[in-house]
């Protein structure tokens, strides 16, 4: 059988661009492919939600807490199991501060590369150092760098949890400068946005984020001032429900 080539070209081209379409699906914070995830409310709203992953930390997220009672803002705190387990002191000033806490898996790996297995043992332990440290589980999850694929999903909506996703980052997990963070936030804001922050790091504990902690004591002012409301990802939920 002989095959045209322009065919064959055309059928690698197609083949390719849909490898491209299912990465970025896989990774992108709004991509909705591989299934519902909520990202933030409809542009125009007046609130928008700190979240902060890959705590706790040991002593930024202490110190984040202590600007986030300055301001009065509650926030929601997406954390590493393994690190639960080691300070679960931290966790419960998280809660006891009126934050929310979610699932951020129990290492930090990149899901769309496990096993169903393994994404399933990542989520349980997570859920267990959670319930341990506070007494209850938490219905909130967040992938790893954002990373999933439709078993994941599913996999999370099995053990009852919602996944949560972002729409506007200050791309710190390398420590920059708090004024560089706070400039890659303000050219996303548009009103009812989720906001992804970073209050320790996945791969060690003691991750500097001094400036994250400073970036969000200028943040919160300024949005403030504009008329916006910071408030947390289930009272987001509920307005969106609500509409």
């Amino acid at each position: 059988m002989q095959y045209n080539p322009h065919m064959l070209a055309l059928a690698a081209a197609i083949s390719a661009a849909a490898a491209v379409a299912a990465a970025y699906e896989s990774m992108a914070p709004t991509a909705q492919w591989y299934g519902l995830t909520f990202t933030a409310l409809p542009h125009g709203s007046r609130q928008l939600a700190l979240t902060y992953d890959d705590g706790p930390n040991d002593p930024h997220t202490l110190r984040l807490l202590e600007v986030l009672a300055k301001h009065n803002v509650h926030a929601t705190f997406f954390l590493i199991g393994r690190y639960v387990q080691q300070h679960p002191e931290i966790v419960r000033e998280i809660v006891h501060a009126g934050h929310i806490v979610g699932n951020h898996t129990f290492t930090h790996p990149l899901l769309i590369f496990k096993s169903e297995a393994e994404i399933r043992q990542q989520l349980t332990q997570c859920r267990d150092a959670l319930q341990d440290a506070i007494g209850k589980p938490s219905n909130l999850f967040r992938p790893p760098f954002g990373g999933r694929r439709p078993a994941v999903l599913r996999l999370a909506r099995e053990l009852s949890l919602q996944p949560v996703m972002w729409n506007v980052t200050g791309y710190d997990w390398n420590a920059p400068p708090a004024a560089a963070i706070e400039r890659k936030v303000a050219k996303q804001i548009h009103g009812g946005d989720v906001i992804l922050l970073h209050d320790g790091g996945h791969k060690q504990m003691g991750a500097d984020r001094s400036q994250t902690v400073i970036a969000t004591d200028h943040l919160i002012p300024r949005y403030n001032e504009e008329g916006y409301e910071f408030v947390t990802i289930p009272q987001m939920m509920e307005k969106l429900a609500a509409n």
